[in-house]
C-alpha cells in the first residue's frame, strides 16, 4: 500500500500539480492573510492538540460522555501513527517557498489528518448531543469550515503541496471513521447514557477546561509565532547569461505554456529583451496596455460585479498561467469597442532567469484576445491567437520604445486547446523584440 501510494506521490502529473500550486500561492501572499493562516494553521501544532485534547476528555468525564473518550484518543494516536509512518516512509521533501521552516517530512499533512482525526470527531460528538436539526447543520458546517481552512492554510504558507493535504484528510478521515464506528457500537452494546442535567459544578468545571484551553491557545499564538522567511519571490534570483536567445527553452515543452498539471497550451509568441522590468511596463503603457491588477479579494470581487453589469474594469486581473512551472509575472490588457471586463485583449509575461550577454533581462510571453466569460469564472479566448499577437506587435511599435525585431518561427504550426478547453490555432511565429534602454 504504501508504495502504491509513493507512487502516485512521485508521478509527474502529480508533481508538477504540486510544484505549480505552490509557486502560485508564493505569488498571491500577502501580510494579513499570512498573520490569519498562522493563527488557523496552529491549531493543528501538537501543543494546541495536546492541550484540546486533555479539555474535551475533561469536560467529557464531567459531562458523563465517556463513552467517547477511548475512540477519540484510538483516532488521534492511529492518526498520528500512520501520519509518522508515512513521514519516514516516504521522506518527501518539503516545498521551497514556505513562509516558515518545518523539520519534518512533507507527506502526508499531520495538521490535515489531525484536522479530521481532533475536530472531525468534536463534530461528531456536538452534532450526535444537540438536538435540533438547524443547530446540528450549523455545527457541521463549523466544523468543516475549521478543517478545511487548517489543510488550506499549509498551502497558503508553503508547507505542504496539495497531495500532502488530500493525504493527510484521507488518514485522518479513515481513523476518524473508525472511532466513529466503535463509538455507535458501544451504544449498541451499552445502555444509553441517562440524560442529566449538568449541575452548576459540572458546567463551571466544562467552562473553565474551555476557556483555559482557547486562553492557551491564544497564548502559544503569540508567544510561538514560527519565524517568518524572506520570501523567496524577493531574492534575487541568479541569472544566467546565454548568447542565442533560443537558449531560454532548455527543451520543446518550455516554447509552450502550460495548465497546472503540465499540458501544453498556447505557445510562446513574444520574447522581449528589456533592461528592466520598468523599461517592459512603460513600453506597453505607452502602447495603451494596462498592467492588470494582481489577484486579490478585492480584485476579483470587483471584476465579477463589472462583469454582472458589463461595465469596464481596465486593470482586471487574469486567470494564471504557467510556464517553466511559474505564474505569469505581468499581465496586460487593452479594451476592445465593446468596453467593458468580458472582453478584452490581454497578454502574459514571464521573466525569465537569463539575460544577454550585455546583461539585458529576457521575457517571454503569449497574446490572446478575451471575447466573454464562461463558467463565471474565466474568460473564453478567440482560437486566432495570431490575430492577437499581431495586435499586440503593431501596438508596441507605435509605443516608440522598440529597438529592433525580428520574426522567426519558435514551433511548428499547432491546434490545440487550452487549460479551459478553448480551441486555438497558431502558425507557431514568434517576434523577438528588443526595447531601448529609455524608462
Amino acid at each position: 500500500f504504501i508504495g502504491v501510494v509513493e507512487d502516485i506521490v512521485t508521478s509527474d502529473i502529480i508533481v508538477s500539480a504540486d510544484t505549480r500550486v505552490a509557486n502560485l500561492f508564493a505569488v498571491f501572499r500577502n501580510a494579513d492573510l499570512t498573520q490569519f493562516f498562522m493563527w488557523v494553521t496552529l491549531l493543528g501544532k501538537w501543543q494546541v492538540v495536546f492541550v484540546f485534547t486533555i479539555a474535551i476528555i475533561g469536560v467529557l468525564w464531567v459531562q458523563h460522555k465517556r463513552r467517547y473518550i477511548m475512540p477519540l484518543l484510538l483516532t488521534i494516536l492511529g492518526s498520528e501513527i500512520f501520519t509518522t509512518l508515512g513521514k519516514i516512509i516516504i521522506h518527501r521533501q518539503r516545498p521551497e517557498l514556505a513562509v516558515y521552516t518545518e523539520n519534518s517530512f512533507s507527506f502526508p499533512s499531520g495538521h490535515a489528518t489531525i484536522a479530521f482525526a481532533l475536530y472531525g470527531f468534536l463534530t461528531y460528538i456536538l452534532i450526535r448531543n444537540v438536538g435540533r436539526w438547524k443547530a446540528k447543520v450549523n455545527i457541521f458546517i463549523i466544523g468543516i469550515t475549521v478543517i478545511l481552512l487548517i489543510g488550506f492554510s499549509r498551502l497558503y504558507l508553503g508547507v505542504h503541496f496539495v497531495s500532502d493535504v488530500w493525504g493527510g484528510y484521507l488518514v485522518g478521515t479513515l481513523w476518524l471513521i473508525i472511532g466513529i464506528s466503535i463509538t455507535e457500537w458501544l451504544y449498541t452494546i451499552l445502555k444509553d447514557d441517562i440524560p442529566l442535567y449538568p449541575s452548576i459544578k459540572t458546567q463551571v468545571i466544562s467552562a473553565t477546561l474551555i476557556l483555559s484551553s482557547l486562553l492557551f491557545y491564544a497564548s502559544f499564538v503569540l508567544i510561538n509565532q514560527p519565524r517568518i522567511l524572506q520570501s523567496q519571490t524577493d531574492i534575487p534570483q541568479e541569472k544566467t547569461s546565454i548568447q542565442n536567445i533560443y537558449d531560454v527553452f532548455l527543451d520543446e515543452q518550455m516554447r509552450y505554456t502550460e495548465t497546472l498539471i503540465g499540458d501544453r497550451q498556447e505557445p510562446i509568441n513574444f520574447i522581449i529583451i528589456s533592461s528592466d522590468d520598468d523599461t517592459i511596463i512603460k513600453t506597453f503603457l505607452n502602447a495603451k496596455w494596462y498592467l492588470a491588477d494582481k489577484v486579490s479579494i478585492s480584485s476579483v470581487t470587483k471584476t465579477a460585479k463589472d462583469a454582472v453589469f458589463k461595465e469596464q474594469y481596465l486593470k482586471a486581473p487574469m486567470t494564471p498561467s504557467f510556464w517553466n512551472k511559474e505564474p505569469h509575472n505581468f499581465g496586460f490588457e487593452k479594451p476592445t469597442a465593446l468596453d467593458n471586463v468580458r472582453q478584452r485583449h490581454h497578454a502574459r509575461f514571464w521573466k525569465t532567469n537569463y539575460v544577454t550577454g550585455n546583461g539585458k533581462q529576457i521575457y517571454v510571453g503569449n497574446a490572446s484576445l478575451d471575447i466573454g466569460i464562461k463558467w463565471g469564472l474565466t474568460h473564453k479566448i478567440e482560437p486566432d491567437i495570431d490575430t492577437e499577437r499581431e495586435i499586440l506587435f503593431n501596438d508596441l511599435q507605435k509605443s516608440g520604445n522598440v529597438k529592433d525585431f525580428k520574426k522567426e518561427q519558435l514551433v511548428k504550426p499547432v491546434l490545440g486547446k487550452n487549460f479551459s478547453g478553448d480551441p486555438f490555432f497558431t502558425d507557431g511565429q514568434v517576434y523577438i523584440i528588443r526595447l531601448t534602454q529609455d524608462k
